[in-house]
């Protein structure tokens, strides 16, 4: 059976990336391979095997147009409240917190972070599927 492993994005300023992705999921540099015309770095941490990987492409300057095919990268924590208060108190912009229901019940509670390239990352409370 495949396993997933990683998502890649293309990003302009790796150091900007790295950071927001460090401060607002605790992922860190677990590799760095430069080439000449590109560089990636894969970020993990020790909640998951999953890691994003950033693609930087030297010398681009100008912003990646998203398109209409880019949907967002999921993340689950254990307390969303917290989670959104921590980010919200760093100054990171958010979306409000959604109480989804599906049939007279709770499917899932989440926000969304939007990153220094305008991807967008769900963040959602461990619950049922979502664990």
């Amino acid at each position: 059976m495949a396993k997933a492993i990683h998502s890649m994005i293309r990003v302009l300023d790796e150091a900007r990336s790295v950071d927001f992705y460090g401060k607002v999921f605790g992922l860190e540099v677990a590799d760095r391979l430069d080439f000449d015309t590109f560089t990636l770095v894969y970020m993990s941490n020790a909640e998951s095997p999953f890691e994003v990987e950033l693609t930087i492409n030297k010398g681009r300057t100008e912003p990646y147009a998203l398109g209409d095919g880019y949907g967002h990268i999921a993340v689950s924590v254990s307390d969303l409240d917290a989670e959104y208060a921590r980010l919200a108190g760093a100054g990171i912009t958010l979306g409000k917190i959604v109480d989804f229901n599906r049939d007279g019940g709770l499917l899932a509670r989440f926000f969304f972070v939007t990153d220094p390239d305008g991807y967008k990352i769900e963040v959602l409370q461990r619950h049922g599927r979502f664990k």
